[in-house]
């Protein structure tokens, strides 16, 4: 059976940024971002455990074609994702974000 997924309003937040930023870059490259990003939510609810904690709970999942990372944690049969950064980003500003 597949968790619950929750996105968290950051998440949320990170995901109309990237999303615009790819927009504003091509016309419907953000949708191609958003697709990418469907897909790698989805293995994440039917596999969260998948991927080993990288950050204290936190796991880290990657968008394909896209370079993009997806924090999230896996706890009682939801997954929570917190925080979708570029892979580029200095580990230390996203290991802050959610400490």
């Amino acid at each position: 059976m597949a968790a619950r997924l929750i996105l968290t309003v950051d998440a949320e937040q990170d995901i109309g940024e990237i999303y615009a930023w790819y927009e504003g870059r091509r016309l419907g490259l953000g949708e191609e971002f958003l697709s990418s990003l469907e897909a790698s939510l989805e293995a994440m609810r039917r596999y969260p455990e998948l991927l080993a904690p990288v950050h204290e709970n936190y796991r880290r999942a990657l968008v394909r074609r896209f370079p993009y990372c997806i924090f999230y944690e896996f706890e009682k049969e939801t997954v929570t994702v917190f925080y979708i950064v570029h892979a580029a980003r200095d580990p230390a500003k996203w290991r802050e974000r959610l400490s």
